[in-house]
């Protein structure tokens, strides 16, 4: 299983917030940053800053697939 953060990054498009923008307002670091844009792990208090700063649920930012499923 593989986790991918494409919702993250359709979020922070549909409103118009870059990436040093959700840096600056859930206060984490670029290395936090760095991580979510390969898919690699993160803290899941980086994931909780990021989902209050943002109003959101975990399953608006993140989903788990399958490792070798084609992305859509």
């Amino acid at each position: 299983m593989a986790v991918r953060y494409k919702k993250l990054w359709l979020l922070l498009k549909k409103r118009n917030l870059k990436k040093k923008d959700l840096q600056s307002i859930a206060n984490i670091s670029s290395t936090s940053i760095t991580k979510l844009a390969k898919d690699e792990t993160v803290r899941t208090d980086t994931l909780d800053k990021i989902c209050l700063a943002l109003q959101c649920d975990i399953s608006d930012i993140m989903e788990i697939v399958e490792e070798g499923r084609n992305e859509q």
